[in-house]
């Protein structure tokens, strides 16, 4: 009996939950091969934004991701730097997802409080944005947005169609 509704579970048009993101969904794509970042809203692609990436190409995590976990003026652990302060490196945001079975806390999109290295391979495998930009996309993502980050020659528009993220 659990065999077969395992069976109707998984034929199911809704199993696991339909696709996702749906049309019109927030979705955020990263392309580590440009350090660019693309925020899909309704749709459209509402806006490209310089990013950095880590160090080495196995540090930022590919895959398509969730994020879980949203924080303005986030805490630094690592070297016990409270939100806000200056020498703070992950800036004004923290948006957390995912990665590598993680809670959220670990990979994220978040500021910076070093502009100059926007566009560069220098993280230990977040995405850095300049502040401005992480601002803007946090106050329009929610949790439970789906984030895709790749390595790869496509273009934005091409992945948000493949993802239908896009029209």
């Amino acid at each position: 009996m659990r065999i077969l509704l395992a069976i109707m579970l998984m034929a199911s048009p809704i199993w696991p939950l339909g696709k996702n993101p749906l049309p019109g969904d927030p979705f955020l794509i990263i392309n580590k091969e440009t350090n660019q970042l693309a925020f899909i809203n309704e749709g459209e692609i509402v806006g490209t934004y310089g990013a950095a990436t880590g160090k080495t190409t196995d540090l930022t995590p590919e895959g398509l991701f969730t994020v879980t976990v949203k924080a303005k003026d986030p805490y630094y652990r690592k070297k016990n730097i409270p939100g806000g302060d200056p020498r703070n490196p992950l800036g004004t945001r923290w948006i957390g997802f995912d990665a590598e079975g993680t809670d959220g806390r670990i990979y994220g999109i978040h500021g910076t409080n070093q502009p100059s290295s926007i566009g560069k391979y220098i993280s230990n495998g977040c995405i850095r944005m300049l502040n401005k930009n992480v601002e803007f996309i946090y106050d329009r993502v929610p949790l439970g947005t789906k984030v895709l980050v790749v390595k790869t020659s496509k273009s934005f528009q091409e992945l948000g169609k493949e993802y239908g993220a896009l029209k």
